[in-house]
């Protein structure tokens, strides 16, 4: 969530920097008019409290003196009828307020590229140029069928489409590919965690899931309570600490964590509907990280690298891009994607995300510290994906195929797949 104070204080920059997200002015002004409203209605309400309580120790007074309080009894009464209304009113444009500030996104940092969509994207990097095949390079969803070791058929019958079995070595590539991400993070000071696989709303809000994406996730009705399936493992990764004040020493901390993660693509109809590119259920290793407000960004470049360490063991090509004002979420302050090279696309694919959030996610969580002085500040919060296991599996798959059909499995790997050095 954004500091209302900050949008007061610097409305035009405010105005600016939203703008490259799709927020136009006028709701900006709205903002302001709502805040402004707001303010003048708490110092009338502090200053009729205190006249409240000057006049109530005159009405003491005289009684305790014996004489008539009739007039500023009543008086009183009139008094309090308007801070009633008063305190119901300024209740109603808070909730109003924050019902703003937690659909605004975050403000992208200054170099962040500016353009309304992926197209507006900045390559910064490439690792490995793709390999040549001599035939033409098979999908990976063809490949796993081929192999029978992915059964989309037999998981749209049993929940619905975008959902599969993995089998066989399949399943045994998977859990490879998720046991070395998490050691090699491990390796890396990440704490390694096995956080709850449902939320409820005010966790889902604290990451900034709730209220603009509720349609993008699965909510199971827990009698009164609604609890949502996690979209990513930052949500509980990041809400470990809401409502806390941590001291100075325990920061930056680092954690990470597999788990699935459900969503149901709402807006994507049409989009990646075969192969694993976009399921409604996948794992994923996430990266998450807690940093001081001047340590963040150098925080930012240390976990990208973290990621493409990975893809660097694995020998997959793939490329860096820094996201535009348009593409990155909704959270984000600053992205960096990272895109594997898919050969029978031709082209690369999103397989991590690796953001800044600064002290958005902060704010809505309420996570603090208290600073060397004393002081208590808002921690920054960073994740990334580290990384999407079966987009990973799909690039292993695609770019580690033989012409008959078989897969070599990637080096690092063979020790976490029993010696196995070929799925055949």
């Amino acid at each position: 969530m954004l500091d209302i104070k900050r949008i007061r204080q610097n409305p035009e920059w405010a105005k600016e920097r939203l703008g490259t997200r799709g927020i136009k002015a006028e709701q900006i002004d709205h903002l302001l008019q709502l805040d402004e409203n707001r303010r003048q209605m708490i110092v009338k309400s502090e200053e009729l409290k205190k006249q409240r309580n000057q006049v109530s120790e005159q009405i003491a007074q005289k009684k305790r003196q014996k004489e008539d309080a009739t007039q500023e009894i009543a008086d009183m009464k009139q008094v309090g009828q308007e801070i009633k209304s008063l305190d119901e009113q300024l209740s109603q444009l808070s909730e109003e307020t924050t019902d703003i500030l937690l659909r605004l996104p975050n403000f992208p940092e200054e170099s962040v590229p500016v353009g309304e969509s992926e197209d507006d994207n900045v390559e910064l990097r490439k690792w490995h140029e793709p390999a040549k095949f001599n035939y033409e390079p098979k999908a990976h969803y063809e490949l796993g069928e081929g192999l029978g070791i992915l059964d989309f058929e037999r998981g749209a019958k049993v929940a619905e489409s975008r959902f599969l079995y993995y089998k066989g070595l399949g399943a045994r590539l998977e859990r490879a590919i998720y046991n070395f991400f998490l050691d090699e993070h491990a390796k890396e000071g990440y704490e390694e965690v096995i956080p709850p696989y449902l939320a409820n709303n005010e966790a889902m809000t604290g990451t900034g899931q709730f209220p603009k994406f509720t349609e993008d996730v699965y909510t199971i009705i827990d009698g009164e309570r609604p609890l949502t399936l996690i979209p990513t493992a930052e949500v509980p990764l990041v809400n470990y600490y809401s409502h806390e004040i941590l001291s100075d020493d325990q920061l930056p901390t680092y954690f990470t964590a597999l788990t699935p993660a459900f969503r149901s693509e709402a807006g994507s109809a049409g989009r990646d509907t075969r192969g694993l590119i976009r399921l409604h259920q996948f794992n994923k290793v996430e990266m998450v990280k807690f940093t001081k407000p001047e340590e963040s960004w150098n925080e930012l470049e240390k976990l990208t690298k973290d990621a493409e360490s990975l893809l660097q063991k694995l020998e997959l090509p793939y490329h860096v891009v820094a996201l535009s004002t348009g593409d990155a979420s909704f959270t984000s302050a600053k992205t960096y994607d990272l895109e594997v090279w898919m050969p029978a696309q031709n082209t690369y694919r999103e397989i991590s995300s690796c953001s800044n959030c600064t002290d958005f996610q902060a704010r809505r969580a309420q996570i603090r510290y208290r600073d060397e002085e004393g002081k208590i500040q808002y921690v920054h919060t960073l994740n990334g994906s580290g990384l999407a296991v079966g987009r990973t599996v799909a690039a292993i798959l695609e770019n580690y195929q033989n012409e008959d059909g078989s897969i070599t499995v990637p080096k690092v790997l063979v020790p976490y797949m029993n010696g196995v050095e070929v799925i055949k």
